[in-house]
């Protein structure tokens, strides 16, 4: 641990006055809802595609992506082969589709397809989604900053999160975008001087990293076995079309924005951007895990403190010393492989550029929890409030609603991530939980918009029984030896696959039942 010099901390409170003065910007401009929550639809594609580029590329890809590189592989690195898929998919029906429809809401058709049930079902989901992925970059920015700072976690969280709605806010889904822009340029450039400063720090430099890399097995994209039981690079090919197919589709952080475009055209060309930007970027963070893996095996006496520190706090405060490197000696690179990058900021990087580097990392969580925090707002105010409790609402009252909303989900994504203090991986719990949530509404989603014969009774049906395999497959691990033949022998990524196909196939079948006897009665 070590306090940051004073230029450094000017550079991170500059950072953060200057994402404050943005919301105060734009906050001339939000005189009504439609503002608020669309910009008036007036913002460039390019703009967009930036700010779903940088909603992606948060602090779960800047501490987590190079923490599992740094204790497995580039095994996940797949997740990002599988989004041009995805992309497709979404720029050639999604968007245009959404466009069409004209609702702010990405769940509000639901509704007209299955009925109220649907779209309710859909926007919890939604919403626990957005709660587990604020938490978790909450959870990865302080668990960063705290080595740097010397802070507690829980006092980060909270500076960040009042800074973040306060800009949030002010500016509304126009502020939300512009700084995303800003934010995506800086995390990039952030991400290729951490590149830099790890090579230049590295004895023998690219070819010795290569050689390292290649003896550990660094740069492995998982087996090519069509083997669903572990992380092969199926499952994760796989999980990750699908929950990227529910992020372009189904989640409300960006079709919102597809509705701020000047027209479906841009709307689509954002998509494309996004991913065009993410692929490589993403490849970049997977690289830097290797870096350090390589970095820290030429030093392994710097990665003693890093064991000792996990050690410590796996076990009770009065533990001794010698019980502390007992447990060390037994931990795994993948057991600390999120603390590497902040334990190589704190000892390696230069006085002056840390500040950098943080405000870097701040904006990878910044961009993500606003433009989570302004969808759950819209959300909220759409699909509950308007919905189940005053349809007829004045625009003032719409507008204050969206700002006690947007500051309620902001303070509840906190209160997510101090829950989360402790857990071992950051990327693997944002990935088990979003697959958990966002099986059961893409599947529907999928049903109304494909089987368009499909009624509210296979609908629901449908749903039910995929809950129940959803339910089974995530807690089945917990079910006695005895009965060790109940348990799911999928890997957990495959929830999300498996969820949504039950859902959907379920529905399918179960409409061609009512079809058939609906024309053998008639016969």
């Amino acid at each position: 641990m070590k306090n940051l010099p004073i230029f450094d901390l000017a550079v991170i409170a500059t950072y953060l006055l200057g994402m404050i003065l943005v919301g105060v910007y734009f906050s001339r401009k939000n005189k009504n809802s439609e503002q608020f929550t669309k910009a008036s639809g007036l913002i460039p594609g390019w703009a967009i595609g930036m700010s779903i580029y940088a909603t992606f590329l948060s602090s779960n890809t800047f501490l987590g992506v190079p923490g599992k590189a740094f204790g497995a592989n580039w095994n996940s690195f797949v997740f990002s082969i599988s989004m041009p898929f995805a992309a497709w998919v979404a720029s050639k029906f999604f968007v245009p589709f959404y466009r069409a429809t004209g609702e702010i809401s990405a769940y509000t058709h639901l509704e007209h397809r299955f009925g109220a049930w649907a779209r309710t079902y859909a926007v919890i989901c939604f919403l626990l989604t957005q709660l587990a992925r604020m938490g978790s970059i909450f959870f990865g920015i302080a668990l960063s900053l705290q080595a740097l700072t010397g802070y507690s976690m829980s006092a980060i969280m909270l500076v960040m999160g009042i800074c973040i709605i306060i800009y949030t806010v002010l500016g509304g889904i126009e502020a939300v975008i512009w700084t995303e822009v800003v934010q995506g340029v800086i995390k990039t450039l952030g991400a290729a001087l951490i590149l830099y400063l790890i090579i230049v720090e590295m004895p023998g430099g690219v070819s010795k990293i290569v050689e390292i890399g290649q003896q550990n097995g660094k740069f492995s994209l998982g087996s090519f076995a069509p083997d669903l039981t572990t992380a092969s690079f199926w499952v994760i090919l796989l999980y990750g079309f699908f929950i990227n197919l529910n992020n372009f589709g189904m989640d409300q952080n960006y079709i919102q924005r597809y509705h701020t475009a000047t027209s479906a055209a841009e709307a689509s060309k954002s998509v494309w951007l996004c991913v065009w930007l993410y692929v490589p970027a993403s490849l970049l963070f997977f690289i830097i895990g290797s870096c350090l893996f390589a970095y820290y095996q030429v030093h392994p006496e710097l990665i003693e403190g890093i064991r000792q520190q996990v050690a410590a706090e796996r076990l009770p405060l009065n533990a001794s010393h010698e019980q502390i490197v007992q447990v060390a000696a037994t931990l795994q690179p993948s057991d600390y492989g999120d603390k590497v990058m902040p334990h190589f900021m704190v000892t390696k990087i230069p006085a002056g550029l840390v500040g950098l580097i943080v405000s870097a990392i701040l904006s990878a969580a910044m961009s993500t929890i606003s433009s989570g925090m302004n969808a759950s707002a819209t959300v909220f105010s759409v699909d509950i409030y308007k919905r189940y409790f005053k349809k007829d609402i004045k625009e003032k009252q719409t507008m204050q609603l969206l700002h006690i909303a947007t500051v309620a989900f902001g303070l509840l994504g906190m209160g997510t991530g101090i829950a989360m203090i402790g857990v071992k991986s950051i990327l693997d719990v944002w990935w088990q939980l979003s697959g958990i949530f966002a099986a059961g509404m893409l599947g529907l989603f999928l049903l109304g918009i494909i089987s368009k014969q499909s009624g509210n009774y296979e609908a629901l049906t449908a749903t039910i029984i995929g809950i129940l395999v959803i339910v089974w497959m995530t807690f089945s691990g917990s079910i006695p030896d005895e009965y060790g033949y109940l348990r799911n022998p999928l890997h957990i990524n495959m929830i999300i696959v498996i969820g949504t196909l039950t859902i959907f196939l379920v529905g399918v079948f179960l409409t061609r039942l009512r079809k058939r006897r609906e024309f053998t009665v008639e016969s």
